[in-house]
């Protein structure tokens, strides 16, 4: 695993757009096989492959007509995609214009992954063919409203997986935006059931019903998730994420750890950095 890449969003060109497109094989050019976190959406439709991707540890096929989603934050590294075709839309938490599209935005699933069915093919390479053409387009006064139009069309077609999440119950949405916001300091579910005004049953049912899981499992999870990062990409010692963690030790941190994942932190670490 090789040090994480931070990159920020930054428009080719002198326009403040919102929306940019990039084809594989310019990926290919920048592409240097690192390791990559972006403070902005990357979403891929792949024309042709094979190639892959992976995103938080999770390894993801790039096949014929298929799309993938790598949200804000998430660490993704594209491997062996020699071959692929297509283009990636990039663009901002802030760019679509549609209440349903913004939804989709605020709530992406981590690692988004699947098949574009053949009848819906179509409608999708159009919407794209006019993103396409409109992020080309010379600057105008409506140049920077039009790309998220485009691309609320381009989303509504493709159908992600997550598309449902636009319905979650509005407790579920406030319980997500305060687990990412806090989890470093708060691990308890208790926290945000008060934080945000709810009794607890009331949190854990919106939660189980939006996830499948416990309030409580949630919350590990993500922690979870952030230690595997530092871990396996900014190298930092057990005892380092637990400060950065919120946990008052390394020891207390490693029992959390080898509870939740089966092993310690360390053992986990070199598994992971040896591959």
């Amino acid at each position: 695993m090789s040090v994480i890449r931070q990159m920020t969003y930054q428009p080719v060109g002198r326009r403040a757009v919102s929306v940019e497109m990039m084809t594989f094989g310019r990926l290919r050019e920048l592409n240097d096989g690192d390791t990559q976190r972006a403070d902005f959406h990357v979403l891929a439709v792949v024309d042709a492959g094979p190639g892959s991707v992976s995103v938080d540890f999770l390894y993801h096929p790039l096949q014929d007509r298929s799309a993938v989603w790598i949200p804000p934050g998430a660490v993704h590294r594209w491997d062996d995609i020699a071959e692929v075709t297509g283009h990636l839309v990039l663009f901002v938490p802030t760019a679509p214009v549609t209440h349903a599209t913004r939804e989709l935005v605020a709530s992406p699933d981590p690692a988004a992954h699947w098949s574009i069915p053949d009848a819906d093919w179509p409608f999708v390479d159009a919407a794209r063919s006019h993103l396409l053409l409109e992020a080309s387009a010379p600057p105008s006064d409506c140049s920077t409203e039009l790309p998220g139009i485009l691309l609320s069309a381009l989303v509504t077609r493709l159908h992600p997986p997550h598309a449902e999440a636009r319905l979650t119950p509005l407790v579920f949405r406030l319980f997500r935006s305060s687990v990412e916001a806090h989890f470093r300091q708060h691990h308890d579910a208790g926290y945000y059931a008060r934080a945000l005004g709810y009794a607890p049953r009331t949190l854990s049912r919106a939660v189980q019903r939006a996830t499948g899981r416990t309030a409580k499992a949630y919350i590990v999870e993500r922690i979870v998730l952030e230690a595997k990062r530092l871990l396996a990409h900014d190298r930092l010692t057990a005892a380092r994420c637990a400060d950065v963690l919120g946990f008052p030790d390394a020891s207390n941190f490693s029992v959390f750890f080898r509870k939740a994942t089966g092993m310690r932190p360390g053992a986990w670490q070199a598994t992971v950095t040896a591959e």
